[in-house]
């Protein structure tokens, strides 16, 4: 009775362990971004923002077909403490970034990353899109490789946007 008591409370101490290992959300890389305004800041000073980071191209047929969804959600979602930073990958011509920044009206920060260090900071990131969502705390909440599922996007936004850091 008593090994079977110790067996079962060691079986739960293992599972909330694990339960509490996988819920554990890394904190954002603290990269630093320049706009194409040349604007320099560091992720780390968005803490207390729900931050919403895309890695994209202008030669990316994808990234520019969400891009106006990614307006929308900026917009939905900027008055209640949403930051958006569209990264342009090393390889896009500032030229050319900035070129469709202009013409599309984009209404967040648009950064270039020339070295792919950004892209380095955040794993890695070859593929585009590549969107990372931020909460408050600086947390990691979300990858998305590929287009995100916009509907579950503003849903998990809503819940973000509502919490406090």
């Amino acid at each position: 009775m008593k090994v079977r008591l110790i067996a079962a409370l060691a079986v739960a101490a293992l599972v909330a362990a694990g339960v509490f290992v996988l819920n554990v959300k890394p904190l954002a890389p603290d990269v630093g971004f320049t706009t194409l305004q040349g604007e320099r800041f560091e992720i780390a000073a968005l803490r207390g923002k729900v931050v919403l980071v895309n890695f994209w191209a202008t030669t990316c047929a994808t990234c520019i077909a969400e891009m106006p969804k990614l307006v929308e959600m900026h917009e939905r979602f900027a008055a209640r403490g949403l930051e958006t930073i569209a990264v342009a990958m090393s390889y896009d011509p500032a030229p050319q970034v900035r070129a469709y920044a202009e013409r599309s009206a984009l209404p967040f920060k648009v950064a270039l990353d020339p070295a792919g260090e950004a892209a380095r900071g955040f794993g890695g990131v070859r593929l585009t899109p590549t969107t990372l969502l931020i909460d408050r705390r600086g947390r990691i909440v979300h990858r998305y490789l590929g287009e995100p599922d916009f509907d579950a996007l503003r849903a998990l936004l809503e819940d973000l946007v509502a919490e406090t850091a």
